[in-house]
């Protein structure tokens, strides 16, 4: 009996690596996104953070996020910013829409609500795309992520529908949506984007 359970904790703590170090990455990218518009950024370099431990098995997640930042932020930062205020626009109309009852109101608050869940799947790929890639340019990363976001309708829907699993599944976890909602979308994305996928 006891040796059974000793020949099972590998497997266990290999299956908890998958939860402590997407949480780990999380947490530095919720640090770095604490400026607003450093959110993208911190994204792509909390991509960068995993993907090392996905194609490399180096754990330091949290470190390598805080190095990859300052890079990050030099090509992403124009990026973010036209990001960040085109999602303070939507969220005001958003917010606006929802105050009003014409029957028109419907048509454009399902318009507004589409073009965000088109944003999100883009962002989550463009973290990927630049975590996977770090040497690469923007421009390089924008093809990329629309390729990865958009190439396939079950991929997007698959990555849309992780940003708010993750959310909501996470919500048991204490501070779980902050640290694994980011970083479990972006972890399915950098396994989307992984070529051995497409190797036969």
């Amino acid at each position: 009996m006891q040796a059974t359970l000793s020949s099972g904790w590998p497997t266990v703590l290999r299956r908890l690596e998958f939860v402590a170090y997407p949480a780990v990455a999380g947490a530095a990218f919720a640090v770095l996104a604490l400026g607003v518009v450093t959110w993208l950024p911190a994204l792509a370099a909390m991509a960068y953070g995993l993907q090392r431990w996905r194609a490399e098995g180096d754990s330091r997640c949290f470190v390598h996020t805080f190095r990859a930042f300052p890079q990050y932020w030099r090509a992403l930062w124009r990026h973010s910013l036209v990001s960040t205020a085109a999602a303070g626009v939507l969220a005001a109309n958003i917010v606006h829409l929802l105050g009003r009852s014409e029957p028109w109101t419907f048509v454009l608050l399902a318009a507004q609500a589409g073009i965000a869940a088109a944003l999100v799947i883009h962002h989550v790929a463009l973290a990927a795309e630049a975590g996977r890639a770090p040497g690469g340019t923007v421009r390089a990363w924008t093809r990329g992520a629309l390729a990865l976001g958009f190439g396939s309708a079950a991929r997007g829907t698959a990555l849309l529908g992780a940003v708010v699993s993750a959310v909501l599944l996470s919500l048991v976890v204490p501070l779980g949506p902050l640290l694994l909602g980011p970083s479990i979308p972006v972890l399915l994305a950098l396994s989307f984007a992984d070529p051995r996928r497409h190797t036969p």
